[in-house]
């Protein structure tokens, strides 16, 4: 019996205000309010609120045969609790039918898991907390920001108790492998994997409304013999796209939610069936491990990370961004934490991107990707700046600790070398003084009888040497004159 797992991420970025240089020091807010109120209003009005009431109204026609799940940032949820609280209504009573599950994820949909291991597990233990605190339950599937996966992040997930994560189904990681199936993390067998159907999921959340399509107008039953037409060994189907996808992307005029609201009745008379990532993860056996020595993600063709770290200005903000770590993980200012949270958001480096496709299409409100990473490090440079004078050199993480027992021994590894560079000095020195004897030596034969000639010089032109003097005799005739006019 095939599976679908139907998952949507809510993720809502922080929109920065223009931060000029000469802000640095004297204005500490970095954020644009009345842009959020109405970017995160605006998408409420026109993708939250009527998809998770459609979801809502599927849940209460089909019961507990449909199953949708949610992953959403701490940044996000914050967001919609300021300015669209009826949003988390409307996933509090989804979540009280039963059909729904949260996943954990960082806290700041930004890309701590490739930068700091400390950071990343902070993030997704306060995302988590969240999720508990809001719906009652503790997350047990793991899904990072932007589907990013490797073999590193799948243990990390492992060692901090994750039964499973989600991840994509890149062509160039499976190969001739079908995402259709639950995979094992290599270096975490108790890990499980669901991989991203990228092509459905895409002919939804990309492809819906493109009359250019092949498959335009893609109709409910159409869909649903796609996924019932798959192998039979091949059990798991997962779509997974942004929840803005329905409204947004695809705009409510294409009919994607009447596509989506008669789904299950599609799915049912084929024997297929909805379940939640815990379910499919308890129930399923991985059929192999999955190696993934590189980052994956879901972005863009690449279904890697050149999106957001693929040109010099984004690697660049990305690791001053992260240098801070340390500190930042020892602070306690509100503050701080928060615009920490909301600066490595990863629609920051998205909007840098020099790509013509893909995240490089989104800039928001900056002209171009160098207008982008000028804003952003102006104010990320007033940022650690902020970070730098909460503590003293000394008050430091381990991690800050090593780094400084590094460069002490780095200066007394220059000590040495300035020893030696001194001891070479003297040597050189003393061969200097020794071949400056040397040539005195042998120079002062030639020396004396180049005395001897000057010697003679000048007696053989006396008579010449005297001519000036004669000169100088009439010189004396006008004090004569002085001395006549005086008497």
């Amino acid at each position: 019996m095939k599976t679908i797992c139907l998952y949507f991420e809510i993720h809502q970025p922080v929109h920065l205000k223009r931060y000029r240089f000469f802000d640095i020091g004297a204005d500490h807010y970095y954020y644009d309010d009345f842009e959020n109120e109405r970017a995160i209003t605006e998408v409420a009005q026109k993708s939250y609120i009527p998809a998770l009431t459609t979801m809502l109204e599927m849940a209460q026609t089909y019961g507990q045969y449909f199953k949708v799940a949610f992953s959403i940032s701490g940044v996000a949820m914050e967001l919609l609790e300021d300015y669209a609280p009826e949003v988390v209504d409307l996933l509090q009573q989804l979540n009280e039918t039963g059909c729904v599950e949260f996943l954990a994820e960082p806290y700041s949909h930004g890309l701590s898991s490739l930068a700091n291991e400390d950071v990343f597990i902070d993030e997704t233990k306060r995302q988590a907390r969240k999720m508990k605190q809001l719906f009652g339950k503790m997350p047990k599937v793991l899904r990072n920001s932007s589907l990013i996966y490797d073999d590193e992040i799948g243990a990390l997930a492992g060692r901090m108790g994750f039964k499973g994560m989600l991840a994509e189904g890149a062509k160039h990681v499976l190969g001739w492998k079908s995402p259709h199936f639950v995979y094992s993390c290599a270096m975490a067998p108790k890990v499980k994997l669901l991989l991203r159907d990228y092509k459905l999921s895409d002919d939804l959340g990309l492809r819906f409304n493109d009359s250019s399509w092949s498959g335009y107008p893609l109709f409910t039953e159409t869909y649903a013999d796609w996924i019932a037409q798959l192998p039979e060994e091949e059990q798991v189907v997962n779509i997974f796209m942004e929840l803005c996808a329905l409204g947004i992307f695809q705009p409510l005029s294409s009919n994607i939610l009447e596509f989506l609201k008669a789904l299950p009745a599609a799915c049912r008379q084929r024997g297929i069936v909805f379940a939640t990532p815990s379910e499919i993860l308890d129930k399923a056996k991985a059929v192999a491990p999955l190696e993934v020595v590189y980052p994956m993600s879901w972005n863009d063709e690449e279904r890697d990370t050149s999106g957001l770290l693929g040109n010099g200005m984004q690697r660049e903000a990305f690791n001053k961004l992260y240098q801070e770590a340390g500190r930042i993980l020892a602070c306690q200012d509100r503050r701080i934490k928060q615009d920490w949270d909301r600066l490595q958001a990863n629609n920051n480096l998205h909007y840098m991107s020099t790509k013509a496709s893909g995240v490089g299409m989104f800039r928001d409100h900056y002209e171009s990707a160098y207008d982008a990473f000028t804003n952003y490090m102006n104010i990320l440079g007033d940022f650690i700046k902020r970070v730098q004078n909460l503590f003293p050199i000394e008050v430091e993480s381990d991690e800050l600790n090593a780094l400084y027992t590094t460069i002490r021994n780095q200066g007394v590894e220059i000590e040495v070398r300035e020893k030696e560079i001194s001891q070479l000095r003297s040597r050189l020195d003393k061969l200097e003084k020794a071949q400056q004897v040397e040539d005195t030596a042998v120079a002062l034969p030639e020396q004396a009888a180049e005395k001897k000639a000057d010697e003679k010089k000048p007696a053989e032109t006396k008579p010449a040497a005297k001519k000036p003097a004669a000169k100088k005799a009439p010189a004396k005739k006008p004090a004569a004159k002085k001395v006549a006019k005086k008497e």
